[in-house]
């Protein structure tokens, strides 16, 4: 059995719905303060219950045999860690502590973090390799970089995913939401879109779907003890990737070209060599994903 924290997120869900569709048993542990029960699948496992707590929390391991865990909660958001550095504490260290806790007690066999290419900070050489220095610019590039140190640290056989920009279908696109969804959320709205700089910053997008079976071929495989990109070594501006977006959905919006925001990283690509050592992979075609990510945006906005 899996244990999936933050199972009812944009990412979790889909890692959800992979797994089950494999034939694995799924537990969701989520307090649904961003995932969503819409999200849910009906052959899950579900516990509204905040990882912060502890003691609620074990009663979860306490109940259901779990092997697995997949540990996704956390906060997220750049400008929402410079605003309360304290609460981006509490939900990526403090939180975890407690998950790395209760798998270590209950003898859980690995557990799968995700992580961030925020820990690299302004890199000094492209792609970047996980073996290269780490840098907070923000308070949450440092709430990760500590919490990979204390899973490093934990004795439990682990798994670190640095993820690089990952989008899809269920993303939100609201509140400090991917570049996107915000975009595809406001072409459909013929809303103005803000950019942040002057809009060639590089960004190295991974496809929702791609980053599930990965997971799956992590849980599938005997790999331990890595910290391993989850990337695609594929650099896009923002400007192209509105570019992008505007032919897929034959429409234009204003743009306005604002100030660069506080902790934001001028440019990201991971280097995903080492991901391609330990497994086969073809990633989704950019092209491809923001189409699929656009029709399903779209699809809410006439049907929902």
């Amino acid at each position: 059995m899996v244990l999936v924290t933050g199972g009812a997120g944009f990412i979790g869900s889909h890692i959800v719905d992979i797994l089950i569709s494999n034939n694995y048993s799924v537990v969701i542990v989520d307090n649904l303060s961003s995932g969503k029960k819409d999200n849910i699948n009906n052959k899950a496992i579900f516990y509204e219950v905040d990882i912060k707590d502890y003691q609620e929390l074990e009663k979860v391991f306490i109940k259901e045999d779990i092997e697995y865990i997949i540990h996704l909660s956390a906060q997220v958001s750049v400008p929402s860690s410079m605003r309360d550095p304290i609460n981006d504490a509490k939900e990526n260290i403090l939180a975890t502590i407690n998950v790395l806790d209760l798998a270590k007690k209950y003898n859980i066999k690995k557990i799968i973090v995700s992580s961030s290419a925020a820990v690299y900070g302004n890199p000094i050489y492209f792609p970047i390799r996980e073996d290269h220095r780490l840098e907070s610019l923000s308070y949450y590039s440092l709430s990760k970089i500590t919490m990979e140190k204390y899973i490093e640290l934990y004795g439990i056989d682990y798994i670190i995913c640095r993820f690089s920009n990952v989008y899809g279908p269920r993303q939100t696109a609201h509140g400090e939401a991917g570049v996107v969804s915000i975009f595809i959320d406001n072409i459909i709205s013929y809303k103005e879109i803000n950019i942040f700089g002057d809009g060639n910053q590089t960004r190295d997008f991974i496809y929702v779907l791609d980053i599930a079976n990965i997971f799956l071929e992590f849980l599938n495989k005997n790999i331990v003890n890595k910290i391993v990109n989850i990337s695609t070594n594929i650099s896009t501006t923002i400007n192209d990737l509105y570019k992008t977006l505007t032919i897929i959905s034959n429409r234009e919006v204003k743009v306005n070209y604002l100030n660069t925001r506080e902790g934001d990283i001028k440019n990201s690509v991971l280097d995903n060599s080492l991901l391609l050592s330990l497994i086969d992979f073809n990633f989704t075609d950019i092209n491809l994903g923001l189409k699929s990510t656009y029709q399903y945006f779209y699809n809410k906005v006439v049907y929902d």
